[in-house]
């Protein structure tokens, strides 16, 4: 299964349901202010818009080329300002040391296998900035649809207009699991916890 084509394939239908910004990632922003802003996984640029506001320049990377043209359309019907650039969360085309605010979320719960997503999160660790800060989510086994206490690899479908399906791969995180996986990797974790079904980190660099 191509996460990159999966995406291409949803992304007009996708963006047009994913109109508003997650309410953990307003709150995390809330308070925070920095020269340079990272949306990884940015999508259709819902996040990078909250970055946009709160930075001198924010960036969005995604692996779907189809998803980056709707956050471009984004950013200007919305009349925010913002990079969306192509790319792979293990392999982040940012410089090192020059991000002050990161989103990663609803991002990692797509990579495999493991190896994959720690070292997206070392990839993360590696732009921040030492005093830089970023959010991580990913869904959980806590969430009311999953009856299991352990991670596991699974499918969940895109119903697109017509009742297509597209199958889209995820790794469910047990919330344990999680916090590993982010010890594992090169972060450090200020926070963490369990919202909505989703496992959250606040996180920085060592």
């Amino acid at each position: 299964m191509d996460l990159r084509s999966t995406y291409d394939r949803i992304a007009g239908h996708f963006a047009a349901t994913r109109e508003y910004a997650w309410p953990e990632v307003e709150s995390f922003l809330a308070d925070r202010r920095g020269n340079h802003g990272l949306d990884i996984g940015c999508g259709n640029g819902r996040h990078t818009e909250l970055l946009a506001d709160r930075t001198e320049r924010a960036v969005g990377v995604d692996l779907s080329r189809e998803l980056l043209s709707e956050a471009a359309t984004r950013a200007r019907d919305n009349g925010f300002s913002a990079e969306f650039v192509h790319g792979n969360a293990s392999a982040l085309p940012i410089r090192t040391e020059s991000v002050d605010l990161a989103v990663y979320v609803a991002t990692i719960h797509h990579l495999s296998p493991r190896e994959n997503r720690v070292r997206s999160l070392n990839e993360l660790a590696r732009v921040l900035r030492p005093e830089g800060v970023g959010l991580v989510s990913a869904w959980s086994t806590a969430h009311d649809r999953f009856d299991r206490e352990s991670g596991f690899d699974t499918t969940v479908d895109w119903t697109l207009p017509g009742g297509e399906t597209v199958p889209r791969f995820y790794h469910i995180y047990s919330p344990a699991e999680f916090e590993t996986d982010i010890a594992d990797s090169d972060l450090t974790v200020a926070r963490s916890e369990v919202s909505s079904g989703n496992c959250y980190a606040v996180v920085r660099g060592r």
